[in-house]
């Protein structure tokens, strides 16, 4: 049975709000206690993500580049999960045992809820939706069904939660995703049926670098970003939640990080988030260049203020990613309006869809936040790889490649309508800007569809997203449908490259800098400017500041992100003419890589924006 969506996280962009990346660094390598750390083994490691000897005093781990920003301190592991003992005890009474289980799930989605009552915005979101993945009904029977077959309740917990990652995992997308969130409930759960420590965060009494297998949101949205000074993990994505939350923190971060296994408490290291790079016991030369780099950037990030514009003067709309949270404090940021405009936590928790008015109402609220601004709405992104109770599409073996999107529209257009008709609702009633744009769009014909039923509901701009070849090599014909196009590049990445997003053993693959991934963007690109049609991008390639450089030169005309990172897109964009964009984008396209593409723009581009 696959695993009903009430009880998944929604896929909320990080809580807006930033904190100083940098505080307070260790003044010298050996800060934190010598060097007991390993290198970890090159063997069979994908190229972007390996170890090398690149650090003049010991060497040098790299993984995925996960939030911009550099620190040197001393490592402060996360304890370790809690393990089985190897021997089962017998059961006596399976009831009983099952009462043991699902109390202690109970006592988790408890715990998280407290948790999410002391926070705000969407880091209360996602621990809320977290608990609810531990109060799933269907986890509980499956619990139980363990506990009745002689099961001791730990066990039950540990093979129920296993069985129920498989089928998240074989979902793909959203939801194989989440299922790191299942682990965590996984693991606080055994440890309190074995009366072990429950897993959590180090706290070694002084600034550190946090170093764990992986981080569950619990855990993230309870960073202290005055004591955390960077997070290294050995798993992890560029769309998991420890890369948003952290982003919204301004920690930085590397994740998939070969080796990261091997560091030990106490040893000093060197993260880059921005190069993604982890270096053990690094010389004093390198720990005062990153001094210097981050006093720089927070002197910078200070002074970057007011809308995008290249150094020429050239108009580069900076927008922001946006879902549950309070529009208000998303409104407070300097940005020119929201590009992207998650609506799936309308329906998700839910057995029914809401109504037009509950709908209507949520719009209209977020839409009168950003008045005199832009608000551009995708429509309901759910179906097979974020199943919804009340949206039918059948078995399916590859969901990520199944009825999703606007598919869904095909069997149920009355989603569709009626969410149309709910935003053109909320718009009249702000004279708000309001755009409106389509998920998963595949075919000119589509968009078409798309466009009329938009336009007869009383919407005026009309878009669609760009996340499949198809669409990006037929975008000058799906253009002359709609008003404007937004490539998302988490996507597009996908299915450009043939490899899943949620696999963190791809790292490389799914790098936004990959060429191929590149000339679809920049194809699009170009049929908007010939079309005089806007180009925008909302995928995570538009908050890194040297690849918005390459994006606007590929002919991009505006950048959706998270709050945090809009000041260094800001600033970079400031520093290039547009002209000087365009032959950043062209060094890119040229070369085979995407390291090479990244080092040529690097290379190229105002050494100002190194800074990044």
């Amino acid at each position: 049975m696959m695993p009903q969506p009430g009880h998944l996280p929604p896929e909320a962009p990080a809580p807006e709000g930033t904190a100083d990346p940098g505080a307070a660094p260790p003044a010298g390598p050996d800060t934190g206690g010598g060097a007991t750390g390993g290198t970890g083994d090159p063997t069979g490691v994908p190229a972007s993500v390996s170890a090398d000897t690149s650090s003049a005093d010991g060497s040098r781990l790299t993984g995925v580049p996960a939030s911009p920003g550099s620190a040197v301190g001393p490592v402060a592991r996360m304890a370790a999960r809690p393990t089985l003992p190897d021997r089962a005890p017998a059961v006596e009474d399976p009831a009983a045992e099952t009462d043991r289980a699902r109390a202690a799930l109970d006592g988790v989605a408890d715990w998280l809820d407290a948790r999410a009552a002391g926070l705000t915005g969407d880091g209360a979101a996602v621990l809320s939706a977290q608990a609810l993945m531990a109060r799933d009904p269907e986890l509980a029977r499956r619990v139980g069904e363990r506990a009745e077959a002689g099961e001791a309740a730990a066990w039950a917990v540990h093979s129920a939660c296993g069985a129920y990652q498989d089928l998240l995992l074989a979902a793909g997308g959203y939801l194989a995703e989440r299922a790191a969130d299942l682990a965590d409930i996984r693991d606080r759960a055994v440890a309190r049926l074995l009366g072990e420590p429950v897993p959590g965060l180090p706290d070694p009494g002084h600034d550190h670098v946090l170093v764990a297998d992986d981080l569950a949101p619990a855990d993230t949205v309870q960073l202290d970003a005055g004591r955390v000074l960077a997070i290294v993990t050995r798993q992890g994505g560029p769309t998991s939640h420890t890369v948003i939350l952290a982003r919204a923190l301004g920690i930085p971060a590397v994740v998939g990080c070969a080796g990261a296994d091997d560091l030990r408490d106490g040893t000093a290291v060197a993260v880059d988030g921005d190069a993604g790079t982890v270096d053990i016991d690094p010389d004093a030369e390198l720990v005062e260049r990153m001094r210097r780099r981050e006093e720089r950037r927070r002197a910078l990030v200070a002074e970057s203020q007011g809308p995008g514009r290249t150094r020429d003067g050239v108009s580069v709309a900076l927008l922001l990613n946006v879902g549950e949270g309070d529009p208000e404090e998303a409104a407070a940021l300097d940005s020119e309006g929201v590009g992207l405009l998650r609506t799936e936590f309308l329906f998700l928790d839910r057995t029914e869809p809401p109504t037009v008015d509950e709908q209507t109402a949520v719009y209209t609220r977020l839409l009168k936040a950003f008045n005199g601004r832009v608000v551009t709405v995708r429509t309901l992104d759910a179906g097979s790889d974020k199943p919804l109770p009340f949206v039918e599409t059948g078995p399916e073996d590859n969901p990520a490649l199944g009825v999703r999107g606007y598919r869904t529209a095909r069997d149920q257009p009355g989603l569709l309508t009626d969410q149309l008709t709910a935003i053109a609702r909320a718009a009249e009633a702000t004279w708000t800007r309001t755009r409106v744009m389509a998920p998963m769009v595949s075919t000119p014909d589509e968009a078409a569809e798309f466009a009329t039923l938009a336009r007869n509901a009383g919407l005026g701009e009309v878009g669609v997203m760009i996340e499949v070849p198809g669409a990006a090599l037929l975008a000058d014909r799906l253009l002359a449908h709609v008003d404007f196009v937004s490539i998302g590049t988490n996507d597009l990445a996908q299915y450009t490259m043939a490899a899943d997003r949620t696999l963190g053993s791809l790292p490389d693959l799914l790098d936004p800098w990959q060429p191929a991934l590149l000339r679809l963007v920049a194809s699009v690109g170009r049929s908007g400017e010939r079309l005089g049609r806007p180009v925008g991008v909302c995928g995570e390639a538009a908050a890194d500041p040297l690849l918005a450089l390459a994006l606007v030169g590929a002919g991009v005309t505006s950048l959706s992100m998270s709050g945090p990172a809009l000041p260094a897109v800001r600033h970079a964009l400031a520093h290039h003419t547009r002209a000087e964009c365009a032959r950043l984008a062209e060094a890119a396209l040229a070369e085979s890589s995407a390291e090479r593409a990244r080092e040529a723009v690097r290379a190229a581009a105002n050494p100002e924006v190194d800074l990044w």
